[in-house]
């Protein structure tokens, strides 16, 4: 039984990852959607709390600048990478997100890379490569976890 942060830059594969974890039975929460994050891009901190303390199985992705406040609640973080063109393809290619189709959100991701995404290497349990499958992805991420409730 763990709790798993998702966490990287928009394109990783974060929500394609929880996706096919969720199809797999974990329940999953992408705080990217449904009132997590704040107006100002925090995660809402009480909310987040109380999730951590109410789920012993959970995976949650996002990325946002008060992650870190929430680290030692995980069992494991994990940072989902790619290389920037990759990322820039995804975005650009995507329909289940508007981010990534203007020419100032792909240079806002360049710099993400740069000086957000060390940051949460830093942080992290692993780092895993957001190019491989997603059926491997969810199988190393599944390991962790333990089995689904």
């Amino acid at each position: 039984m763990a709790r798993v942060l998702v966490t990287g830059m928009s394109g990783a594969g974060k929500t394609t990852l929880l996706t096919e974890l969720s199809r797999r039975g974990y329940d999953t929460v992408d705080t990217d959607h449904d009132g997590w994050t704040l107006p100002d891009g925090d995660w809402d901190e009480p909310r987040m709390a109380a999730l951590l303390a109410d789920r012993p199985v959970l995976v949650v992705a996002g990325t946002v600048a008060n992650q870190g406040h929430f680290y030692d609640r995980f069992d494991h973080i994990i940072l989902l990478s790619a290389p920037l063109g990759v990322l820039l393809d995804r975005v650009t290619a995507r329909s289940n997100n508007p981010y990534g189709k203007t020419a100032e959100h792909r240079a806002d991701i360049a710099r993400y890379v740069r000086e957000v995404e060390p940051l949460l290497r830093r942080g992290a349990t692993l780092e895993l490569d957001g190019q491989r499958p997603v059926g491997e992805l969810a199988d190393i991420i599944e390991q962790l976890l333990g089995p689904a409730s």
